[in-house]
């Protein structure tokens, strides 16, 4: 399940852009943060299929969520202009940002190329 950050989280679990000067990941896990809103209609299309690939994904990433209305000093620091736009997070190479509804073939290829993840294989249905 997502979970949405605060600012202060933000800093805790993601980056603390305050302390350092250099991109330093604090997770152990890739991550993907969606900056969005709740007016956002593009938004609402990518949340479902981020949920979708973080239970498909079971454990090697995690997604966060960051609500750019109640959270404007944190989409402030990365430049965010439009939502969604997607942080992409490799645990140990700098990040990358997409931005727009992305289908999720899409977001697979970006988990693969820019997270280095692969997909697990599915054994059984759930």
């Amino acid at each position: 399940m997502s979970q949405h950050l605060t600012t202060a989280e933000f800093k805790e679990k993601v980056f603390d852009y305050e302390t350092n000067k250099e991109w330093s990941y604090a997770g152990d896990v890739p991550c993907i943060i969606d900056f969005y809103a709740d007016w956002c209609q593009p938004c609402k299309i990518v949340a479902p299929i981020l949920e979708e690939l973080e239970e498909e994904y079971q454990g090697k990433i995690k997604v966060y969520k960051v609500d750019t209305e109640a959270e404007r000093e944190l989409a402030a620091v990365f430049g965010i202009q439009s939502i969604p736009s997607l942080l992409f997070v490799p645990v140990d190479a700098q990040p990358q940002m997409a931005m727009g509804a992305l289908p999720k073939e899409t977001f697979e290829q970006a988990i693969k190329d820019v997270l280095k993840v692969e997909k697990p294989t599915v054994t059984e249905e759930k």
